[in-house]
């Protein structure tokens, strides 16, 4: 390459009048371009062959520490216990709070089915009890509050619908 900056390329009857200048890329300009390209093959090989991290290694690490994190069978641990007057007691306060929405303040229903008649659909006894508020009911709206709640409140807000409602 020449380094006569002033050297017309000589098409320019090819592109409308526009002329071009044969100048060469600054020095700096290909040093950092040069840098880039090696810096790149070091840090991929870096990155996938020496400390052996990738994407799919990142999402596996972190759905097993969700996994980990999220209680396992949250209805084994509260059918164990059997509901008391005490749950029954702190499960109100439970139900306010998250089911008075849809099964109103008198368990009566709304949006929910009633939990005071006789007829449950998913039964009425305790460990159903227990069974549908871990799980719940995606395909009727009721959300799964095993995860949010845990498995001291849902054996309190189970007793406590157990109790007040018309569980068996």
């Amino acid at each position: 390459m020449s380094k006569d900056t002033n050297q017309i390329l000589g098409h320019g009857a090819d592109n409308d009048g526009i002329e071009e200048y044969d100048n060469p890329l600054p020095t700096w300009w290909l040093g950092l371009f040069y840098f880039t390209i090696v810096w790149g093959v070091i840090y991929a090989a870096e990155y996938h062959f020496v400390s052996q991290r990738s994407q799919a290694s990142a999402y596996d690490a972190e759905v097993a520490a969700a996994g980990a994190a999220m209680p396992k069978k949250v209805e084994a641990a509260v059918t164990a216990t059997a509901p008391t007057p005490e749950l029954a007691a702190a499960g109100k306060a439970i139900y306010d709070v998250n089911c008075v929405g849809c099964h109103g303040p008198e368990l009566k229903g709304g949006v929910g089915p009633d939990l005071t008649d006789a007829t449950w659909i998913h039964g009425g006894n305790y460990a159903n009890i227990v069974k549908t508020v871990t799980d719940g009911v995606p395909e009727k709206g009721m959300i799964t509050w095993g995860p949010i709640l845990g498995a001291e409140k849902i054996a309190q807000v189970s007793a406590y619908i157990h109790g007040a409602g018309g569980g068996q």
